[in-house]
């Protein structure tokens, strides 16, 4: 068996490498706009389902890198996504990262109203960062309250990341933000069907600071 030694570097340029060229055997060609959050994604998760799936509101991606760039902050559904998110990076663009999911205040708003965590986060959301970049890798019931806000002109984020992993809700939460992303001409990247998680959230993150970022 003959293997090569690379540098952490070495490994990830090598991936896409490796991950691009299989892309260009199956004929696919990605948008421009887009294909190095794909290509990030689909190195996470080493899927290449991500290629189709993975939806983009027109000029999305852009719209969420110049949003970072500007140091808007993301607010994530867990703190896997968080701590996923590369801190030099945002340290660099001034960009804070936030998940309420663990906080106390947040628990008493859930069981006080007799909602989940999930929910009672969302609309603590909406009080401290309606513009920020929301990021949502576990918990469609937050798409769906996120989806209730943007409704009633209480969230209107810079660019939603919607790409929740599971059985329940998972899908339909996805088709009704994607729509209603649409319709209000909030930017949005979507994982259609079941796939997703908190690592491709942290690697869409990840993947629109490192076309500014020097690493």
């Amino acid at each position: 068996m003959n293997l090569t030694f690379h540098t952490p570097g070495g490994i990830e340029g090598e991936s896409m490498r490796i991950i691009q060229q299989e892309l260009d055997e199956m004929g696919i060609i990605l948008d421009p706009d887009c294909a190095d959050v794909v290509r990030r994604a689909i190195h996470t998760t080493a899927d290449f389902d991500y290629a189709k799936n993975l939806i983009f509101t027109p000029g999305a991606a852009s719209a969420g890198a110049a949003a970072l760039r500007s140091g808007t902050p993301i607010v994530t559904d867990t703190n896997m996504v968080r701590s996923g998110i590369n801190q030099k990076a945002c340290t660099q663009f001034g960009v804070e990262r936030f998940c309420y999911m663990a906080d106390p205040e947040v628990a008493q708003a859930a069981k006080k109203h007799g909602t989940t965590r999930a929910v009672a986060a969302v609309d603590r959301w909406a009080q401290e960062h309606p513009n920020a970049i929301f990021a949502v890798g576990n918990a469609p019931t937050a798409l769906l309250r996120m989806c209730e806000l943007m409704e009633a002109g209480k969230l209107r984020p810079s660019l939603v990341i919607a790409v929740p992993v599971g059985f329940v809700n998972v899908v339909e939460s996805k088709e009704a933000m994607l729509d209603l992303c649409r319709k209000l001409e909030v930017p949005a990247i979507v994982a259609m069907g079941r796939k997703g998680g908190s690592t491709v959230a942290a690697a869409i993150c990840n993947a629109l600071l490192y076309r500014t970022f020097e690493r």
